[in-house]
């Protein structure tokens, strides 16, 4: 979705607010509200932005292990799972000839602030080890520690099994078990003397918390998402959905006010936090797993709706961000607000219960009053108003206003025929406007200028236009376009300028401006990616779906599955990798939920539990060869489906009261 927006540091200037620290080779583990940042090596040497971090505060900023003396040789570093990563090194004592290590070290941190050391021996006789561990910390919130203002360490204070520190508004202990034999506060040092004989190992476990006593509680909230599995011919298909569905659970965050309901955070670790638009969107691509985190996402974003009289009224607020060079910052709140009661609608189709559903119609209805009263003259909407019209806010206020019509309709309000006719008449205006012919058929633009002229810029944003999102009796909604210029549309997106071979470019190569690093002139973002892959294959472009869909899976593998948000849009050739960008959130809530809404499209679930029923549309020829998906949900039951390598699709587990159809 968006790029990683900088923290904000009041009395810091925009300019140097933009330059966040290098992350992408870092070791991030997160169980929201629990951050751990860790190089590669795994020692947190107290400079940079490493550190063990809670909501937003580092509790500890270092943590180096020395035995005999001196540090561990650095092997591997590597995550475990989401909240979880491991670190290898070894050590040469001595005590045996020639070069070979005699010692290894395994270091498991975990995002709740719990690490444990084990030592163990590979010699042929006892040995003596001193271990130390040094520690320190700044207690510094995370955003002053990204705009290079973080406070010096503190002094320590000796606790009952380690050490603490404190200021006025935080504190911050860590303890160890075994107790240590020595602890130096002033040198913020722990000291161990192990002994170990032969083929032994010795654990030494740190707890870091903002507490005197007790385990800091990561994954507070409890997760709604269903356990889903891949399995088939292709085994990355596997690892990548298990590891979306993974980072996904591990950025939920409970609404400290309404402790039941949790959304998604936006990213690790810039944004851990509410984004409106973002989180609706992840909550939607997650829908296979149950309507749990889009029914609670809802109503978090319910309660913040606008309610004053004006022209506000009923939107739901969100920040700006920036949209690349060629166009003015867009307003994340006009994004929410039209995906809310598309979202609903959808959450419905895949059996969100009609009481929650009732209890949330209001606030939909509420947006699409703020969107009839937002619409300009020329019938498009503005983002922000004054500003340009630009093509995926028709896209968005489009789906809004046709689901938005049927959810009306199955619930037995008025309106519905009002903005199915609305939605028909930005159909007629939006080809009218927006498409650019051409000698090569013809693209949309990018953005109507307020005067009236195109921005004929050719971006990954028109990937919206073919996400109409999913009506009643397993039809697709209509869009924007028509068949022609839809068919126009894929060739476009399959073609080399905008398929890096490593997933959609969000501007074209040849487009000014392009910038291969680009959030929004020219990066692949995963999000927009997964877009494409799912819009192309609901409306039947085998080979551009295939293509991108190989091309993101390819990435996926490259970084470990944990796709970042955005990374760059060098053009595939043979034997290189995607590059990453310095900046980008990983894990980011988009980019996982983007995993499950790309590979859940292979099958091409169409769920209507109102009515019982639920089509399955498979993308034909299989890309990714036989393909099984359990665990999901639909109807609130467990959902299972395999897809043959002919791509013939057939349902294995459903609820009793599912019927193939559609």
């Amino acid at each position: 979705m968006s790029h990683a927006a900088p923290p904000r540091l009041p009395g810091v200037p925009a300019a140097r607010r933009s330059e966040l620290p290098p992350v992408h080779g870092a070791v991030i583990c997160v169980a929201a509200p629990c951050l751990v940042i860790s190089p590669e090596h795994g020692q947190l040497t107290g400079q940079g932005i490493d550190g063990i971090y809670r909501s937003g505060r580092r509790l500890l900023s270092r943590c180096v292990l020395r035995v005999g003396g001196r540090e561990p040789v650095a092997v591997q570093g590597r995550s475990l799972a989401a909240d979880r990563a491991v670190f290898t090194a070894t050590v040469r004592t001595g005590a045996e000839p020639g070069p070979d290590p005699d010692i290894g070290v395994e270091r498991v941190r975990h995002a709740d602030g719990t690490e444990r050391i084990t030592l163990r021996s590979f010699t042929a006789r006892p040995v003596r080890l001193p271990v130390e561990v040094l520690l320190g910390t700044d207690l510094t919130e995370l955003a002053a520690v990204a705009a290079g203002q973080a406070g010096p360490e503190l002094t320590a204070g000796v606790h009952a099994a380690g050490l603490r520190w404190s200021t006025g508004e935080a504190q911050a202990v860590t303890a160890a078990e075994p107790p240590p034999d020595d602890a130096l506060a002033s040198a913020g040092l722990l000291r161990w003397q192990l002994e170990l004989a032969p083929g032994e190992s010795r654990t030494i476990e740190l707890r870091t918390t903002q507490h005197r006593v007790g385990r800091a509680p990561a994954g507070q909230v409890a997760n709604p998402l269903a356990d889903a599995r891949a399995e088939g011919d292709d085994p990355r298909a596997e690892a990548w959905l298990r590891t979306s569905v993974q980072d996904l659970g591990a950025l939920l965050l409970r609404d400290p006010e309404h402790p039941g309901d949790a959304f998604a955070a936006a990213g690790a670790p810039w944004r851990l936090g509410l984004a409106p638009a973002e989180s609706l969107w992840a909550a939607r691509m997650a829908l296979p797993l149950g309507t749990g985190l889009a029914a609670a996402t809802l109503r978090i974003l319910a309660r913040t709706q606008t309610e004053e009289r004006g022209s506000d009224l009923g939107k739901i607020p969100g920040p700006l961000r920036g949209a690349g060079a060629q166009l003015p910052p867009g307003c994340t709140g006009t994004e929410a607000t039209l995906a809310f009661p598309a979202v609903l609608a959808e959450a419905r189709l895949w059996g969100m219960p009609e009481e929650e559903v009732a209890q949330l119609l209001p606030a939909a209805e509420r947006c699409l009053d703020w969107l009839r009263g937002a619409l300009g003259e020329d019938g498009f909407l503005a983002d922000p108003d004054p500003g340009p019209r630009r093509c995926e806010t028709q896209a968005h206020a489009h789906r809004a206003a046709v689901l938005g019509a049927d959810l009306l309709a199955a619930c037995g309000r008025p309106g519905a025929e009002e903005w199915r006719e609305r939605a028909a008449g930005l159909r007629e205006r939006f080809r009218a406007g927006f498409w650019i012919v051409g000698p090569d058929g013809g693209r949309p633009a990018s953005a109507l200028h307020p005067d009236g002229r195109p921005l004929p810029r050719l971006t990954g944003a028109a990937a919206h236009l073919l996400d109409t999102g999913l009506l009643g009796g397993g039809r697709l909604a209509p869009g924007l376009l028509d068949r022609p210029r839809a068919e126009q549309l894929a060739r476009l997106l399959g073609a080399p300028a905008m398929d890096s071979g490593w997933g959609l470019r969000s501007m074209a190569v040849k487009e000014p401006g392009h910038n291969p690093f680009g959030h929004r002139s020219g990066a692949v973002r995963a999000y927009e990616s997964a877009v494409a892959v799912a819009g192309l294959a609901q409306a039947g472009f085998q080979k551009e779906a295939a293509g991108l869909l190989g091309g993101l899976l390819d990435a996926a593998e490259a970084f470990g599955y944990r796709l970042p948000e955005m990374f760059a849009a060098g053009q595939r050739t043979a034997g290189s990798a995607p590059v990453p960008h310095p900046a980008a959130c990983r894990p980011a809530a988009v980019a996982a939920a983007a995993g499950i809404h790309a590979l859940t499209a292979l099958a091409g679930i169409r769920p209507d539990a109102p009515a019982g029923t639920v089509a399955l549309v498979p993308l034909p020829g299989a890309p990714l060869g036989a393909l099984r998906l359990s665990g999901l949900r639909v109807a609130g039951e467990p959902f299972a489906v395999r897809i043959s390598r002919l791509g013939l699709g057939m349902v294995e587990e459903a609820a009793d009261a599912l019927q193939l159809g559609g």
